[in-house]
């Protein structure tokens, strides 16, 4: 197998579960807003809430998201502020197991490591930084910092000079197909598919590998770099 000299992390959803940190702000929401709430009015609201979420991804201003969730569950309280509660609580809502972090202190002893994220330079460093994850990467972009992108291929070329490793010799991991695999493949980086959950890929898009556990990564570590 070739020896690659760097891995390169997509942040949300494949380091850390954006879908739980949902939940847990959801928690906060309903203690600020809401109070106490009958647990299947509460599953309904979840639902909503997630919803509303879902559409807003990649949006920076999550306004929205609250005021038509208020909308339609008029809360007892409303919030005023409402940009600053999701720039305050959310990052906050970000956990990662020790075990991640093992297995990222393992690669980063082999190979350099970098994170390559979208979203604003305020809440992906407060979602690193309280995760701790700036202690196990060499690198880390955020596309607000460097005004681009993923997919732009030269958010990646970008990295990997500050890396300063050939495109080669990288590989990319992340969730998604467009962002994480087609972006990186197109710079000339393998892409590599993370889907836990399993998901049919039914894309016209290829990736290199696929796979459902981090922990799969120790394959592209080579016989002499594995401890």
């Amino acid at each position: 197998m070739k020896e690659y000299k760097a891995i390169l992390f997509d942040l949300d959803d494949t380091l850390l579960d954006r879908n739980q940190a949902v939940d847990n702000l959801f928690i906060v929401l309903l203690e600020e807003s809401y109070g106490n709430v009958e647990e299947t009015l509460k599953e309904e609201m979840l639902r909503k809430f997630k919803e509303y979420d879902k559409k807003s991804y990649g949006i920076s201003d999550k306004t929205a998201v609250i005021e038509s969730f208020y909308n339609e569950f008029p809360p007892l309280y409303r919030l005023t502020q409402i940009q600053d509660f999701w720039n305050h609580h959310f990052p906050q809502c970000f956990s990662i197991s020790e075990h991640t972090l093992d297995l990222l202190k393992d690669i980063q002893e082999n190979m350099k490591v970098a994170i390559i994220t979208n979203g604003t330079i305020h809440r992906q460093k407060a979602k690193i930084m309280n995760t701790r994850l700036q202690e196990y990467f060499n690198v880390i972009v955020i596309s607000e910092e460097v005004a681009l992108e993923k997919p732009d291929p030269r958010i990646f070329e970008y990295t990997l000079n500050k890396l300063q490793v050939q495109p080669e010799d990288a590989l990319f991991v992340g969730d998604n197909l467009e962002k994480d695999v087609k972006g990186p493949q197109g710079a000339g980086l393998k892409g590599i598919w993370f889907n836990p959950s399993g998901v049919e890929n039914d894309s016209d898009i290829e990736p290199d590998d696929e796979i459902q556990s981090l922990d799969e990564l120790l394959h592209y570590l080579t016989p002499k770099q594995v401890t």
